[in-house]
């Protein structure tokens, strides 16, 4: 599969229980990831990689507490815990991650007044981290995503990934959800209508 890719989104430990923003059952997917990993010529990984204070850290506004919403100049961002703080242990890929073969990776959320969730375009949705080029350089066409979490980080890139023009599938049993206030509805819904596959390990 020459012209396609895995894209591993953010398993890292801060996202695995335990972690600073832990998502349930994010553990589960890593043999499941190991496995797809090893059927790809071609693998990418994103690491969410904040710097301290960053603008999307409840910790970073008076009075805020996680979850809770502000507005900031590109739009409505969720609060979240301090997490995936560069060079911190809760920032590292999990140590049972086994995809020594990857041949990029994309660190993302390192701008400390813009959070990221997508692996292709930051929340301004203007700041390209140049991935889509790197891709379409490389001839690649089919994008297969795993990672945490489902309804965040790999969705948003899912569906940039459908806007820059590739073929692309989620494969759900390889992915966790955050599932916050119905999120992962709204997500898995948002995908299917720009074109998103959902799949199986198996099937893939």
């Amino acid at each position: 599969m020459k012209d396609a890719c895995l894209v591993v989104v953010d398993v890292q430990n801060d996202f695995i229980p335990g972690g600073a923003l832990a998502v349930a059952k994010g553990d589960e997917i890593v043999p499941v990831v190991n496995r797809l990993a090893a059927r790809f010529e071609n693998v990418v990984a994103t690491q969410d990689w904040h710097p301290r204070g960053h603008a999307s850290f409840a910790s970073s506004h008076a009075g805020k507490k996680p979850f809770e919403t502000i507005e900031l100049p590109y739009g409505t961002q969720v609060l979240w815990p301090d997490h995936c703080v560069q060079a911190t242990a809760g920032a590292e890929f999990h140590p049972d991650l086994a995809i020594p073969h990857a041949q990029l990776i994309i660190r993302k959320g390192f701008h400390r007044e813009i959070d990221s969730y997508s692996g292709f375009l930051e929340a301004d949705r203007k700041t390209s981290t140049g991935l889509a080029g790197y891709l379409k350089e490389r001839g690649i066409k089919r994008l297969y995503l795993c990672g945490l979490a489902t309804d965040f980080c790999v969705a948003w890139t899912a569906l940039d990934a459908r806007a820059a023009g590739f073929d692309t599938t989620v494969i759900d049993d390889a992915c966790r959800a955050i599932d916050l206030d119905n999120s992962l509805a709204r997500a898995l819904s948002d995908m299917k209508a720009s074109g998103v596959r959902i799949s199986r390990s198996d099937d893939v």
